[in-house]
């Protein structure tokens, strides 16, 4: 997740994430893009990217993240958000 990510915006969302998978082989996803969103107190984070090595090369890659947002709704706006935990949803799609 982006640490410069806020309640309204996400920027310097360039990010790489490397996903091994259980028969030892991986993929390498490069994000460029990102928005954030929060609606009734949970802030979604979505990234957007493609595969840029290994299983996958060339497709494309979204990673949603939700999280429960903590306390008052506007304090993200000064803060944002540092971080998440808990699950997060990774679809790549030729």
């Amino acid at each position: 997740m982006s640490p410069s990510s806020s309640c309204v915006t996400l920027s310097g969302a360039r990010l790489t994430e490397i996903v091994q998978y259980a028969d030892g082989k991986r993929s390498v996803i490069a994000y460029d893009d990102g928005t954030t969103v929060r609606v009734l107190g949970v802030q979604t984070v979505k990234l957007t990217g493609r595969v840029v090595e290994g299983r996958g090369m060339g497709q494309a890659a979204q990673r949603t993240v939700p999280s429960l947002a903590d306390g008052v709704p506007t304090e993200c706006l000064s803060t944002g958000l540092r971080g998440s935990s808990g699950q997060a949803q990774l679809e790549v799609r030729p």
